[in-house]
Formats: structure tokens, C-alpha cells, sequence
């Protein structure tokens, strides 16, 4: 069945979410900065390793990079059109929405639980492709695998952020949905390379979610969004044209 790795990955992500909640109501507000501060620290890691992994290679025994102007040209021109769409805001504004449609009043931390967590499950590489092969071919044993992996961060977000981190399986769902759908309606429509520009770009805003976390708002993530699009334009633009990126 098309569409099941989405399905599982979001009733994951409720759980993990409850779960999480559940932890909450006993712990201390220190526990709870120190809980925050780790999924900062893990998040950053998380981001230079995908992001090392595809730009470091070893070309006759010496390390190299490679997609350094792809990754400048793909946030630059990303965070141009961020900022024009004013994203971040808009994604902001669907939080307390949300929020009020679920009668939250006292919750401070719930738009910036429900932003942070949503990127980090959406953005990562795992999400794409999952999908891809999901909707390609019915295989929803990457999305199945990135489920438990989800469950588990958003045990720890939900036991800081609190129901904001529950609501993020609203936007992982229609993300995920529509990559699959897609992928079932058009095929096999993204290349490898396409895929690995797609990780590349998006570690790198894991990364800028993990330093937010840590140091509080310093990066607009939700601007930058645009970022993945602009890479794979720019993949299938260099590809027509016969050049590559250093």
C-alpha cells in the first residue's frame, strides 16, 4: 500500500509525542533547559555529519570538498525568496493557529516546539527519499526505520516544547503525503543526484535548527526553506547545460 511509510511515520510521531508529554509533567524546569540544550547539541551533529557526508571526498588519497557553491548559491538565493515570502512568519502563524484551534492558552513554548520539531523531521534526507520509494514502489521500510528514529526525538522535544512537538505530525503527514504522491503520479521524476543536493541543502539547515535550539532564535530557518528548491534547479540546470558546480 502507497502512502503507509507516511502513515506510520506520523502515528510515530503522535506517540512519541504523548509519550513525551507524559515525562513532562514530573520534570524539573532544569531537566527540561538541559533535555533542550542535548537535542540542540544532537541536531548540529546531525546537520555537519549529512553535510560533511556529501560535500567531503577522497580523490587519490587527499580529502576534498565539493558542492560548496552549489550549498552558498542554494541559501543565498533561497533565503532571498525566504524573505520575500516571509515564510518563517507564515509557518509562525500556522502555529498559533493551531494553537488557539486547540483552545492552548498557556503554552509559551508551543509555536517554537511546533517549528523547531517540525523541521527536523521534515527537512532531513531520510524524509525525501522514503517518501520516494514509498510512492516509486510501495517500500515504506525507510520511512518505517526514520519512524522510530522520529519517536524517539520527539520524546525529548515533547518532554521540553510540550504539545507544539506533538502538533509537528501535522506538517511531517502532508510533506511526506505529497512527495509520495507525487512520486506515485509522476514516477521516478528525481535522480540520484538530484536526491543527494536535496540532503546536502537540508543538513545544512538541520544544523541552523540546532544552533536556534541551543542559543535561541539566531537563524531564520523557515526563510531558508526555499533553499531545497533552488538546489534542485540548480542541479537540473547544470545538468542541461553541461557544467558542474564546485
Amino acid at each position: 500500500m502507497r502512502g503507509l511509510g507516511t502513515i506510520i511515520n506520523t502515528l510515530a510521531v503522535l506517540v512519541g509525542g504523548l509519550v513525551g508529554m507524559c515525562f513532562r509533567a514530573g520534570m524539573p524546569k532544569k531537566m527540561q533547559d538541559t533535555l533542550m540544550q542535548a537535542c540542540g547539541v544532537a541536531s548540529m551533529f546531525i546537520g555537519v555529519a549529512g553535510t560533511l557526508s556529501k560535500m567531503l571526498v577522497v580523490e587519490q588519497g587527499a580529502i576534498t570538498t565539493q558542492g560548496t557553491l552549489l550549498l552558498i548559491l542554494s541559501l543565498v538565493i533561497g533565503g532571498v525568496f525566504g524573505e520575500l515570502l516571509d515564510i518563517e512568519r507564515r509557518v509562525e502563524v500556522l502555529g498559533e493557529r493551531i494553537k488557539a484551534a486547540a483552545r492552548i492558552k498557556n503554552d509559551s513554548q508551543f509555536v517554537e516546539g511546533f517549528v523547531n520539531v517540525s523541521l527536523i523531521i521534515c527537512v532531513g534526507a531520510m524524509a525525501i527519499v522514503g517518501a520516494i520509494q514509498d510512492g516509486i514502489s510501495g517500500d515504506y521500510s525507510m520511512l518505517a526505520a526514520k519512524a522510530v528514529l522520529d519517536m524517539i526525538i520527539v520524546i525529548v522535544f515533547a518532554s521540553t516544547y510540550g504539545l507544539g512537538a506533538v502538533f509537528s505530525a501535522l506538517p511531517i503527514f502532508v510533506y511526506q503525503g505529497a512527495i509520495t504522491l507525487a512520486a506515485v503520479l509522476f514516477g521516478s521524476f528525481a535522480s540520484d543526484a538530484v536526491i543527494n543536493d536535496l540532503s546536502f541543502v537540508g543538513s545544512a539547515l538541520i544544523f541552523c535548527v540546532g544552533i536556534n535550539i541551543c542559543f535561541g532564535k539566531k537563524i531564520h530557518v523557515g526563510n531558508l526553506l526555499p533553499a531545497l528548491a533552488v538546489a534542485v534547479v540548480l542541479e537540473l540546470a547544470t545538468k542541461a547545460l553541461g557544467i558542474r558546480l564546485i
